[in-house]
């Protein structure tokens, strides 16, 4: 019996079965991924919504069955997701390899912490795992990581994302220089408060348990003190 797989781009009447596709693959991942906060019929509707000229759309079929599909952007891959029924037969790696094959300069994606086996097949085909968030900018409010696959130069891509990362950096330093500057005028007394850069070290260190609290207090230190400099 053949089981050749074949790859191609989806339309529009493909969108029932991606969604079939979708909700099988959450399913058969159990505890890897957290309560869906959607019922099927939001799912559906949701990608029976996608605009096919913003992303690319890709279907994995064996023997004319769908198997998996892939749906990303110049920047990002938003989903790759495998039938349960297909999974460890090569459709996951022939979909992220298309996905490479049209971004050449790198990518990036969200995987949630939970989902080892994903983290795990990421980690094969040469990606880092950057960031830890908490989960709060997601729907379903569980800790995810950002992914990312450095492309043919690793180098320029890593310090893409530095510079983008840097300019974020900058705008919050202004903001917060501005800040330092205002509150002294109405402050009860021009005096460091201890206790309240105690907690400000605290709600950092959480967001990034990576470089841990005595760092995070050095870093909001020379923060503060550099601000207060300025606003003299």
């Amino acid at each position: 019996m053949s089981t050749e797989l074949t790859l191609r781009p989806v339309t529009v009447d493909d969108l029932p079965a991606v969604a079939d596709l979708h909700l099988a693959a959450r399913r058969g991942a159990a505890d890897a991924f957290p309560p869906p906060v959607h019922p099927d019929h939001e799912a559906r509707a949701w990608v029976a919504g996608w605009d096919l000229a913003s992303y690319d759309v890709w279907l994995a079929e064996r023997d004319g069955e769908p198997a998996g599909y892939a749906r990303w952007t110049a920047t990002w891959l938003d989903d790759l997701y495998v039938h349960p029924d297909h999974q460890g037969q090569g459709v996951g790696t022939a979909l992220f390899e298309l996905v490479a094959s049209t971004r050449p300069d790198g990518f990036c994606l969200w995987v949630f912490e939970s989902n080892e086996p994903a983290r795990a097949f990421y980690r094969r085909h040469g990606c880092v795992e950057l960031e830890r968030m908490d989960g709060s900018a997601n729907e379903e409010r569980a800790p995810d990581i950002r992914v990312a696959w450095p492309g043919a130069d690793p180098l320029a891509f890593l310090r893409g994302l530095i510079d983008e990362t840097d300019l974020v950096l900058g705008d919050v330093l202004a903001r917060r220089t501005a800040l330092t500057r205002v509150v002294q005028g109405v402050k009860p007394s021009l005096e460091r408060d201890p206790d309240r850069e105690a907690e400000i070290v605290e709600r950092v260190a959480a967001v990034v348990p990576e470089l841990g609290p005595e760092r995070v207090a050095r870093i909001v230190d020379v923060i503060i003190t550099e601000s207060l400099d300025a606003a003299r």
